[in-house]
């Protein structure tokens, strides 16, 4: 059998890179997916205000009748002039509005639907790095901060429920909001960039239950070892 056959999962931030991925490989585990995006996915909504979010749980449940799997990819791309001194409020707030407000929104909305019907679930958010190793990006790393506490908060509250929480923190995952600097792959220890089916094959592994049954409240790092190394001063 499958790793997730009869799972049923919503998925944002699928559009491409690793939100796309993970998608992808829920499917080929068996789980039936609903991919949401700001356009050209299956929902289109709009993560930066606190109604998209809810709709998207109403849209996620009237769709799939239960929801056994959240996956919050869902980010604004960020780019690298958006420094301290440069990014704007605008910017901050639709950081962490996707980022922060849609997770909260749409993680309790689905834990109360996981709760009230004795679904044994599971939610991973996509965080980063840059959650404990500041890049000069302050809305992006803020945001995933706050996201990689509120997943421990959640595996706490939810745990009792038979609901498990974890996050993942990738490493340098070319394309997306992530374009890679000249020199920076020797940093990495083991000297490849990552791809979203390296993030994929993780995130399958923590939402099954043949491997990830007892893991919770966890970030798992994948990023080839580039965390080792003070890699931005570098």
């Amino acid at each position: 059998m499958k790793l997730l056959e009869g799972d049923r999962a919503l998925v944002t931030g699928t559009g491409n890179g690793i939100g796309k991925g993970i998608a992808r490989a829920l499917e080929q585990e068996g789980a039936q997916v609903l991919r949401a995006d700001l356009s050209g996915s299956d929902v289109d909504c709009d993560l930066s205000t606190a109604a998209g979010a809810r709709s998207l749980a109403e849209e996620a449940i009237r769709r799939l009748g239960t929801v056994s799997i959240f996956v919050h990819s869902a980010s604004p791309r960020r780019q690298e002039d958006q420094t301290v001194l440069n990014a704007t409020e605008a910017q901050w707030r639709e950081m962490l509005a996707v980022n922060l407000d849609a997770a909260f929104i749409l993680t309790q909305a689905l834990g109360h639907h996981m709760k009230d019907n004795d679904i044994k679930g599971r939610m991973l958010l996509l965080t980063s790095l840059h959650a404990e190793s500041p890049r000069n990006i302050p809305h992006y790393s803020a945001a995933k901060a706050a996201e990689t506490m509120l997943v421990k908060e959640l595996a706490r509250g939810l745990g009792p429920h038979g609901i498990r929480v974890n996050a993942i923190a990738p490493g340098a995952i070319p394309g997306g909001g992530f374009q890679a600097p000249p020199g920076m792959v020797e940093k990495i220890p083991l000297r490849r960039f990552g791809t979203p089916a390296d993030v994929a094959a993780m995130a399958v592994a923590v939402l099954s239950e043949r491997f990830g049954a007892y893991v919770t409240g966890a970030t798992l790092v994948v990023d080839g070892g580039i965390a080792l190394y003070n890699w931005i001063e570098a």
